[in-house]
């Protein structure tokens, strides 16, 4: 899927990573009470795969890969480590933290999944 389509389909599988990382974030740093660099990167990762998985298959077609999942993964959990330690360090309310990741994450996310992480179509 390209264009509109494709970044329509990545914002809707978004939605549901969202509600997911949310709801870790918040349990993490709220009820476990986990710093919010911490609670924010285990809420990415809980939702990163399911987002790799979605988006591989619904919004750009492509097989799965380890090495393209792992490449993925890191340069996002880089963005989700820097966003919560920069809540953490600026005291911001943990929703903050994830509206600010989940703004960041659409457009970074989408061009690195659209140009590093998922080239190719499936065969």
């Amino acid at each position: 899927m390209q264009g509109l389509n494709g970044f329509a389909s990545y914002c809707s599988v978004g939605l549901v990573n969202t509600a997911l990382h949310a709801a870790v974030l918040l349990t993490f740093n709220r009820m476990l009470g986990i710093n919010q660099t911490w609670s924010n990167l285990a809420g990415f990762l809980s939702a990163v795969s399911l987002s790799y998985c979605l988006n591989a298959r619904f919004t750009f077609d492509t097989e799965r890969s380890w090495r393209r999942y792992l490449l993925y993964l890191s340069l996002m959990a880089l963005l989700s480590l820097g966003t919560g330690f920069a809540g953490d360090v600026f005291t911001w309310p943990p929703v903050s933290t994830l509206l600010l990741f989940s703004a960041i994450s659409v457009g970074c996310g989408y061009y690195v999944a659209r140009r590093l992480v998922f080239v190719g179509r499936r065969s």
